[in-house]
């Protein structure tokens, strides 16, 4: 289950990284999900179960996946980001099975700290743009010299 939800009012910073090249847009737009991301990450490594393995020290934000990861999740965005624990056992740890009850960590992670992420966003982008416009006029000009 992928969480979804509509977020508005981000028209002018849409219409700021399209002034950009795509690669300094893409860019500018991944530096700020990944620091966005990385409370859910915390969250995440807090809630989860101490017991043998790795759970909590895999943790982390991302923007690859495995090869089987990509096959059951085709790429839906120019730019994605995922943060979440890279260890096989932590779904059945988080969902649950017939022998072992569920465990969740990231979904509760995700639940306290999805406004603070909006708002990560909401702030951290437009920062971002700014700064990478500015970079990306100074490039310019020193090429037009």
């Amino acid at each position: 289950m992928k969480p979804t939800f509509k977020v508005e009012g981000f028209r002018e910073m849409e219409r700021a990284l399209m002034a950009l090249p795509k690669a300094t847009a893409k860019a500018s737009v991944r530096r700020v999900l990944k620091k966005a991301a990385q409370p859910v990450a915390d969250a995440g490594r807090a809630n989860a179960p101490e017991k043998d393995g790795n759970l909590k020290e895999s943790y982390g934000v991302g923007t690859r996946l495995t090869k089987r990861q990509r096959r059951v999740s085709p790429k839906q965005s120019e730019v994605e980001v995922y943060v979440g624990p890279n260890d096989p056992a932590a779904v059945q740890t988080e969902f649950g099975n017939r022998r072992q009850a569920a465990e969740p960590h990231l979904r509760p992670a995700w639940e306290a700290k999805k406004a603070e992420v909006l708002r990560i966003i909401k702030e951290e982008l437009w920062a971002d743009i700014v700064k990478s416009v500015a970079r990306y006029r100074k490039r310019v000009a020193k090429r037009g010299r």
